[in-house]
């Protein structure tokens, strides 16, 4: 399959039928560019300003994204497709060729932190992760209206499996949200503080989208399990939002009801290690605790016969992360439990 290679301006994201493009933006330190995957579908009911785009690799070592949508680059029928449906399986080129969470050989951005004012447009704010939040922003935007944005835990945390969206003040888009956010089939259905600046689903949920984020695998490795909840996500929300014909059947915890919906914007969601040292998991993610219990232990090698520090749950729920790596510094979340709250419909 051919790729025309084009800047943003020469994107087509309206005219019927498929197109696969390299989108060029600029190499800071070549003679050269960095090249974004995106395939774009459009169908004869397509309308102006609706259609759905997902993104793999926000971060650069979250495998699960970029494999989901590169099976659906084959598997999604163009003839199916009713309105637009826009793919980018690697959205941050410049983060994933280092295999980092941040664009460690170029700027060292995090581009889930780029989506500021002036990104891409002053001087100071215009490198390769800018840039990217940039064209995020001037060529996709206006053209959708549902937004998916496949993400895992890289070397950060291990999650339960789940999909994830911030508090919502709309109640129609908060409805649509959390249906779409189910369809995953995840065990676990994220409700998370929206305080960070610079967030690419706080930016679309603000802009009025069906947004959805996702933490599929952990360890920088691929999860069989995330990459089926990821593609019957895609596939189920293109099909609800009227974007693709057919139908789709529920599966895995959404299928048998057994999906948790838990909520992580409380300060006491949050356990924080007061030293460093090693983190040692007591359970698995996804289990339900009550406050105070032990969830985990730090241990410190450097006072071999000091008791380790007990990780307790700050609130009754369910765990929904933890410290991946056994090195942990101070001031690390080394546990998140989630708050069960009931849901919406």
């Amino acid at each position: 399959m051919k790729r025309t290679i084009v800047n943003p301006a020469q994107l087509d994201l309206e005219s019927r039928g498929r197109r696969d493009y390299f989108v060029a933006l600029e190499h800071d330190s070549i003679w050269g560019d960095h090249l974004i995957p995106l395939t774009v579908i459009v169908g004869p009911e397509a309308r102006h300003g609706q259609g759905l785009v997902a993104f793999g690799s926000n971060h650069g070592n979250e495998y699960e994204g970029p494999m989901v949508l590169k099976h659906l680059l084959s598997e999604i029928d163009t003839e199916a497709v009713r309105g637009r449906i826009i793919l980018v399986p690697v959205l941050n080129p410049a983060a994933f060729r280092a295999g980092t969470r941040d664009s460690t050989l170029d700027d060292g951005v995090n581009l889930n932190r780029a989506f500021v004012e002036g990104a891409g447009a002053t001087p100071a704010l215009g490198r390769i992760t800018h840039r990217i939040a940039r064209f995020v922003r001037e060529a996709i935007w206006p053209h959708v209206h549902v937004v998916i944005d496949l993400h895992a835990g890289g070397e950060v945390a291990r999650f339960a499996p789940a999909t994830s969206f911030h508090p919502i003040d709309d109640p129609e888009q908060g409805r649509h949200i959390e249906s779409a956010a189910r369809w995953f089939g995840t065990p676990v259905v994220i409700v998370y503080q929206n305080e960070t600046p610079g967030l690419l689903p706080s930016e679309a949920e603000a802009l009025g989208k069906i947004t959805i984020g996702s933490e599929l695998g952990w360890g920088a490795a691929a999860q069989h399990l995330g990459i089926r909840w990821g593609r019957q996500g895609v596939i189920a929300a293109a099909i609800h939002s009227g974007q693709l014909k057919g139908s789709i059947a529920p599966i895995d915890h959404h299928r048998d009801n057994s999906q948790v919906k838990a909520a992580m914007v409380a300060r006491e969601c949050f356990t924080t290690s007061p030293v460093s040292g090693h983190y040692e998991p007591l359970m698995a993610c996804g289990v339900r605790v009550k406050v105070g219990t032990v969830v985990g232990l730090v241990h410190d090698f450097e006072r071999i016969d000091a008791t380790p520090w007990e990780v307790r749950a700050g609130v009754d729920g369910v765990v929904i992360a933890q410290a991946w790596g056994a090195r942990v510094r101070q001031g690390q979340h080394v546990l998140v439990t989630g708050i069960i709250v009931p849901w919406l419909d």
